[in-house]
């Protein structure tokens, strides 16, 4: 009896040794995914090299996937298990209503995503949306900080507006955001119709081919030839802050408190300055996203740096 005891509890051991060396102890791998934007991937690096650094295996092969309806499916199906989003954009890609209010619109997206089996953890200060955005030139010429000062001056600015604003609430749709500003259906009509967020739209607005563009918030762009984002004073854009969303079936395998916690307090600490920043150095300096990630862990004490022999 004894001799088969021992034998059980040797055979205990090793189960338990083998658990902990593949990945047990309440720490799995974890398959992290984004969209392919620069942004994103530099986003989905902070949160792997944040978990890394606490323990967890990351499989990266979902980071840059492709867009959201590649990305959002992929989550869905367990394809990845985490990813960071676009709370607004979410919403909208569930034909949800988003708003400017971040809170609510994490609430709303966490009851779109219980029906799907994810969770939204909490969302950075930052904001990358849709901005409306003047050279300084222009911006002092006719007297511009909000988007609201466009209405008086529209018909001698040319407009650059993305591909879809005829038809994009957001945008110049019947009752859209530019309609409730007093931009006319004429204004728009006459618009420069081009990609929204991308080389071509930006390169317009340098040459001054366009006085007006819509473009993504933390684009470099705005930053490199420091041009004017115009208030959204009557918040017709809905809040586009940044969370990780997180499978279900993941967070019942950690240890929920702590995991939830490695997140949380990473996201706390990306604001826009800090969004803007982390997309520049990628798409703008051409520096690897895992390299960006790391500096920036590393600087604000998530990620210890290597030390000096």
């Amino acid at each position: 009896m004894r001799t088969h005891r021992m034998l059980a509890l040797g055979a205990t051991l090793l189960a338990v040794i083998a658990a902990c060396s593949s990945g047990g102890s309440n720490k799995p791998t974890i398959k992290v995914g984004s969209v392919g934007f620069d942004e994103a991937r530099v986003m989905a690096e902070v949160y792997a090299q944040a978990l890394e650094a606490n323990g967890y295996t990351i499989d990266r092969a979902g980071i840059g996937l492709g867009a959201r309806p590649v990305v959002a499916p992929a989550i869905e199906s367990g394809q990845i298990e985490l990813q960071p989003e676009y709370i607004g954009s979410r919403i909208s890609y569930y034909d949800g209503t988003p708003t400017g209010d971040a809170a609510a619109n994490l609430t709303a997206l966490n009851a779109l995503l219980a029906e799907d089996g994810l969770t939204a953890l909490n969302y950075t200060p930052g904001v990358d949306g849709n901005a409306f955005v003047v050279t300084q030139e222009t911006a002092d010429e006719f007297s511009l900080s909000t988007i609201g000062d466009l209405a008086a001056v529209q018909g001698e600015l040319n407009w650059g507006l993305p591909e879809d604003c005829p038809t994009n609430p957001l945008c110049g749709a019947e009752g859209g955001a530019l309609e409730q500003y007093g931009i006319t259906a004429d204004t728009i009509a006459g618009a420069t119709l081009l990609q929204a967020c991308d080389t071509p739209m930006a390169e317009a607005l340098r040459l001054g081919t366009i006085d007006v563009a819509e473009l993504c918030s933390t684009q470099p762009d705005i930053q490199i030839n420091g041009w004017v984002v115009l208030e959204d004073d009557l918040q017709t854009q809905p809040a586009e802050n940044i969370s990780p969303i997180v499978r279900n079936d993941l967070l019942a395998k950690v240890d929920r408190a702590t995991f939830d916690k490695i997140l949380n307090d990473v996201s706390a600490k990306i604001d826009t300055t800090t969004l803007a920043n982390l997309y520049k150095q990628v798409a703008v300096d051409q520096m690897d996203p895992a390299d960006v990630a790391r500096a920036w862990l590393q600087a604000n004490g998530f990620v210890q740096a290597p030390s000096a022999t």
